[in-house]
């Protein structure tokens, strides 16, 4: 990938898996004994990059401990979003202060990434790249989700976004940005919809289908289902 620094965010407080998420954050949970936040590493890892940029709010000296007792044999740093938490927007604006690369990827670790994304994602970089796009999120259609309680986010027609009409398509957590999407911003608690809204007014904001199975940890009766699968 061109692409050299993803960036995960790890700051959420997980409400919606009490009790669990009242001793261990959500990222840290595990799916068939490997923790939501392992699966995305390892898919960056795979995608050949080597510098992630992990954000912590909540219990964030239980990533510290578990990035010490993992060999990722990656450059992984831990950026605190400070006194408040951040939200996803100053979250990601926080952590790309840190670096002077102008490109990158964002995850959530509330989607079970696995290897199977791999190719995926790297043609939605290529559709970034080739059509110098400033933002683009990874969607699927809500009828390969495996939790049928989510609705849709977007449209999705000729990879541009939109809002209108039926909703079909969810963001599934994966998205490639540049900057400068940001640069009237200050560090503080905001949205990164609050951005996408006004890149949609634009039409600006671009999206790539997905077509692998959505599973996203959405609370606490899911979390139970998929530790069955």
């Amino acid at each position: 990938m061109k692409i050299n620094t993803a960036l995960i965010l790890c700051a959420g407080l997980g409400k919606r898996l009490n009790p669990i998420t009242l001793t261990k954050p959500k990222p840290l949970l595990e799916i068939n004994e490997v923790t939501m936040l392992e699966k995305s590493i390892n898919l960056i890892k795979e995608m050949g990059i080597n510098k992630i940029f992990i954000n912590t709010f909540y219990l964030k000296e239980h990533f510290s401990n578990f990035i010490k007792n993992n060999n990722f044999d990656l450059d992984i740093s831990i950026v605190e979003d400070g006194g408040s938490i951040l939200d996803t927007g100053g979250g990601i604006l926080n952590m790309t202060s840190h670096s002077s690369e102008d490109d990158f990827i964002v995850f959530n670790p509330d989607t079970i990434w696995s290897n199977e994304y791999r190719d995926e994602i790297i043609k939605m970089e290529e559709v970034y790249f080739s059509k110098k796009l400033e933002n683009i999120l990874l969607l699927v259609n809500k009828n390969l989700s495996f939790d049928q309680s989510l609705k849709g986010d977007f449209n999705l027609s000729n990879n541009l976004i939109s809002k209108k009409d039926k909703l079909d398509f969810i963001y599934i957590g994966c998205q490639i940005l540049n900057k400068k999407i940001l640069m009237n911003q200050t560090i503080s608690k905001f949205s990164i919809l609050n951005i996408w809204s006004k890149l949609i007014d634009e039409k600006k904001l671009y999206g790539f289908e997905s077509k692998n199975k959505f599973y996203h940890l959405t609370d606490f009766k899911i979390f139970n289902k998929l530790k069955d699968l």
